[in-house]
């Protein structure tokens, strides 16, 4: 057992030290997409399945709350949380709606749309930042593998380079926290 951890522990160290390869750049422009867009009193729509959709939670309540800064709270908002739209959008458009459908009804042009799917290929998702970039939003999308299907609709992806969805999964939430951290500063210091 002890072998197995230290072989988990290592794949996660593997990931990151990628990240920290490939992805500053990318995850810098973000920080500035972010920032730019809450300085000028735009909102953050964030969105996913699964633990993506918890990711999406956290992302949003750090925004909302706070980071590590004592600071005004910032407009984030979770589209996996309302259990009544997510069911009745599910049940009367089909579940690749349910985001979209919430875009549709919350996003204005400037809005930033944040679609996490550690596939790259969730529908929900690409559909959702096909709709707000019709509405005028800028997008991010978190994904895994090699982007999929998503990558090309996102104005900016950050895409985690593995196949295993535990080791995605701790770059994404790797990749918030450092988005909450810098977007707070670069606001608020």
């Amino acid at each position: 057992m002890k072998e197995e951890i230290k072989a988990q522990l290592q794949a996660h160290a593997q990931v990151i030290a990628a990240l920290e390869r490939d992805l500053c750049p990318s995850l810098e422009s973000a920080v500035s997409l972010l920032a730019a867009a809450l300085r000028d009193g735009k909102k953050l729509l964030v969105f996913g399945n699964g633990g993506s959709a918890a990711d999406s939670q956290h992302f949003a309540a750090e925004i909302v709350g706070r980071f590590k800064l004592e600071r005004r709270a910032l407009p984030a908002i979770a589209l996996s949380t309302d259990t009544s739209i997510l069911t009745a959008v599910g049940n009367d458009y089909g579940f690749e709606r349910i985001f979209s459908r919430q875009v549709e009804a919350h996003a204005n042009p400037g809005d930033v749309l944040v679609g996490i799917s550690t596939s790259g290929n969730s529908p929900n998702v690409k559909l959702a930042l096909e709709t707000g970039k019709r509405l005028g939003c800028r997008s991010i999308a978190l994904l895994g593998k090699d982007g999929g299907s998503i990558k090309g609709v996102a104005e900016l992806s950050l895409v985690v380079p593995s196949d295993d969805t535990p080791r995605i999964q701790e770059g994404h939430i790797t990749m918030i926290h450092i988005l909450c951290d810098l977007v707070e500063r670069e606001l608020f210091s």
